[in-house]
């Protein structure tokens, strides 16, 4: 009801507002408004405060008559009195709600602080150690202003919360949480409408868990990180849901821990700038633009991930820009427009990248590099269903860089030993389908039956010496690859750690027994065929 009564004052002030204002000029009087009814309006070319005004007409015969212009002076004055109206009806729900700084101010430190469930008015700051349990009953309404919770000191927990309704500035950053010390837990909150989600900033030891985190209903490129370290330290990000963020960015930080999370609908999964030595496992990152990028982040640790639908002209899963040192495994890089991408990288002379045992199935180019480089280690990876496998732009090869025990779905040779390793080396030439890598206009025309036939006559018959892409002495034969989408394997976003892991207990049981055999067997039956039995 106070609310109500507040908005019904509002109303009347807005309604003296725009009929007492002064024209600019003088002797104007006034007769009856075409904007709004019983209120004063002013000659053509003056106008009380919030009217619009009008360039005088060349002559009077020439000017419309006062009906033809009430419509639009109409329409201008209510679209004013409705933004009014909306933010004084903001002005006063924000008001309407307790402020839970008191709460803050009165706690002792050190203490738990668990509130009357209900929304309370923020911004908040917490300048002592304080832990403040929601028990997921509370939210803090940031008003549309700053940030909705600054954390200022160390050993703070923060738990079972709502954030919502954060400001929109991307100068101050915005955030449902700032985080500015050391030893402090976020976890098991909901931080919505906030531009940015949690920012640490010179913070060191601090964890970010089980969060659901969403920025901002606006277009993709303006609106804020969902998580963001800037020189921060020994830090752990996990086990978070992020949906319909920009990115998870991490700039100028070391041996953080970032494990677990899920994070859909962004720009970047996970953005890495300057930052080295961090350790990444066990995410799930899908249906954003990119999905893990490292540049110039030397010694990260990138394992056991799934990297899916990173589709369109910038989608990359997994990409290096002048980052050496970098151990990529066991992570799968499913559909997307770029698998692995390669600048530069490794950059620091005498180091190595170490790429294995990854799955890369279904993409556009399953590995790309900008230019001729070598420095990189592929061993143990699976190629499985891939549009191209290799490209390099500029025309050059990618075979100074090592290949070695990899998969490839288009191998046409044979394991007559059963070793599991084919009989003779693979190698990828460049046949007709470098055309469209050299002429980015003919890319509209990748994969499609005319650059196949173009293709499958440049093999058959080519008329120049084809380039040497790719050897593998020891491809892999017969690998069985499995491509799955499913969802993480870890407890996210309100799941208990104590919970027993499935196939963690499906480990201690021991392997499954062997299927009998039985299956076709392609080598068999060639051999049948040609009475070599």
């Amino acid at each position: 009801m106070k609310a109500h009564a507040a908005m019904g004052a509002a109303n009347q002030q807005v309604g003296a507002s725009l009929g007492s204002g002064s024209p600019r000029g003088s002797g104007a009087r006034a007769g009856d408004c075409p904007c709004l009814p019983g209120t004063p309006t002013f000659p053509r070319g003056r106008a009380a405060t919030g009217c619009v005004p009008e360039a005088p007409p060349p002559s009077v015969a020439a000017a419309p008559s006062r009906r033809s212009r009430r419509p639009k002076q109409r329409s201008r004055c209510r679209v004013l009195l409705a933004w009014l109206l909306l933010a004084v009806a903001g002005s006063v729900s924000a008001a309407a709600y307790p402020p839970f700084q008191a709460l803050v101010d009165a706690a002792e430190p050190n203490s738990v602080l668990t509130p009357t469930p209900g929304t309370y008015a923020g911004p908040v700051v917490i300048d002592k150690p304080l832990t403040i349990d929601g028990a997921g009953q509370v939210t803090i309404d940031g008003g549309g202003k700053g940030t909705v919770i600054l954390l200022d000191t160390d050993g703070a927990t923060l738990k079972g919360l709502r954030l919502t309704n954060s400001g929109n500035s991307h100068n101050d950053i915005d955030s449902g949480v700032q985080v500015r010390g050391k030893f402090n837990v976020i976890k098991d909150n909901v931080i919505d409408d906030c531009l940015f989600g949690v920012d640490l900033q010179q913070s060191e030891d601090n964890i970010v868990r089980r969060n659901r985190i969403s920025s901002k209903p606006v277009e993709l490129g303006i609106r804020g990180d969902a998580i963001r370290l800037w020189y921060s330290f020994r830090n752990k990000i996990t086990d978070n849901i992020v949906r319909d963020s920009r990115d998870t960015v991490v700039w100028y930080s070391r041996d953080n821990l970032i494990a677990r999370n899920d994070a859909r609908g962004g720009r970047y999964s996970l953005h890495f700038m300057y930052s080295q030595t961090n350790l990444v496992e066990d995410n799930h990152y899908e249906d954003n633009t990119v999905g893990i990028f490292l540049m110039y982040s030397d010694g990260v640790i990138v394992r056991n991930n799934l990297i899916a639908n990173a589709s369109g002209a910038t989608g990359i899963g997994i990409g290096f820009k002048e980052t050496s040192d970098v151990t990529i495994e066991n992570n799968r890089v499913l559909y997307c427009a770029i698998g692995l991408y390669l600048d530069v990288s490794p950059y620091q002379p005498g180091t190595s990248n170490h790429i294995r045992d990854n799955l890369v199935a279904y993409n556009g180019v399953a590995v790309r590099f900008l230019n001729d480089w070598q420095g990189n280690s592929f061993i143990g990876n699976k190629f499985q269903g891939n549009i191209t496998q290799v490209v390099v732009e500029g025309g050059k090869t990618a075979n100074r860089n090592h290949w070695e025990g990899n998969f490839w779905d288009d191998y046409e040779g044979f394991d007559r030993n059963g070793d599991g390793i084919g009989d003779t080396v693979y190698s990828l030439y460049d046949y007709a389908d470098r055309l469209w890598m050299d002429v980015p206009p003919a890319q509209f025309f990748k994969g499609s039956p005319m650059l196949e036939v173009l293709d499958f006559l440049e093999r058959l018959a080519p008329f120049s010496e084809p380039d040497l892409m790719v050897q593998d002495p020891r491809p892999l034969w017969g690998a069985e690859v499995q491509v799955a989408i499913a969802d993480p394997k870890a407890v996210l976003a309100g799941g208990d750690e104590d919970e027993p892991d499935p196939e963690a207990e499906a480990e201690e049981k021991g392997p499954a027994p062997a299927k009998p055999a039985g299956g076709f067997d392609a080598l068999e039956a060639l051999r049948g065929s040609l009475g070599r039995d």
